[in-house]
């Protein structure tokens, strides 16, 4: 049995460049899909969110639209109703990551305004893949990988394959014009090797210990994944 760390978002919205604040939080399929694939396979789950606040889901993810329909939905919902270790997580400052065999990083835009710039989270990260720890993260849960290289320092990550939302995607919720910053730009900036396959569509690129997947549709197929390397 693998004990696996999910380190989530605590915070409800993400700041725009104009200074609104967009609801938010984690992106309800991208906790549910792999929290089943590693509890149906025996693992321990244990998160983690800065200081220790209850993560909260962001309400869109709920809805029909974004689930397949009315059972989807409600087979979400039950997931998370289910998951107690989400109304009970441990702050982040006082993870030991030699306690965990992998780390996983769920998205929502919540990652973007806090996960992105955290120095508990990036020296979770950092440790991770220096340890050679497997390492998930999915849609813009992938924004954390950014915390771990402040301003002059380099980043730990630069000449990896990965992926993440991408530009595409954003422009399509409608928010890339309106955001500060796209997470695939600041990516590719920073010295990763970025790639994306088509909007929506389940892709996932794992390179070394680091595994990511692009969107919401991708958890499922990463999760599997990132299994692999658990077995």
């Amino acid at each position: 049995m693998a004990r696996i760390l999910f380190v989530m978002t605590a915070s409800r919205h993400w700041t725009l460049a104009d200074g609104t604040e967009h609801p938010t939080g984690f992106w309800a399929e991208e906790f549910a899909a792999p929290y089943r694939a590693f509890v149906d396979a025996g693992h321990e789950i244990v998160v983690a969110t800065p200081g220790g606040v209850v993560p909260p889901v962001d309400q869109v993810s709920l809805s029909p639209d974004v689930n397949g329909g009315l059972g989807g939905a409600r087979a979400v919902a039950a997931t998370l109703e289910a998951a107690a270790e989400l109304r009970h997580p441990i702050t982040l400052e006082s993870v030991d990551v030699s306690a965990y065999d992998a780390v996983f990083y769920p998205g929502g835009h919540g990652p973007m305004e806090d996960l992105s710039r955290d120095a508990d989270s990036a020296r979770v990260l950092g440790e991770a893949l220096e340890s050679g720890r497997t390492v998930g993260l999915v849609c813009h849960g992938v924004a954390a990988l950014l915390a771990t290289a402040p301003t002059g320092a380099a980043a730990p990550f630069a000449g990896y394959r990965l992926t993440g939302f991408s530009r595409a995607e954003e422009e399509q919720t409608g928010l890339a014009a309106r955001a500060e910053w796209v997470l695939e730009d600041r990516l590719a900036a920073l010295g990763a090797s970025y790639s994306a396959g088509e909007p929506w569509a389940p892709y996932v690129v794992a390179d070394r210990n680091l595994y990511t997947g692009q969107n919401p549709a991708s958890s499922a197929a990463l999760a599997a994944e990132l299994l692999k390397a658990l077995a």
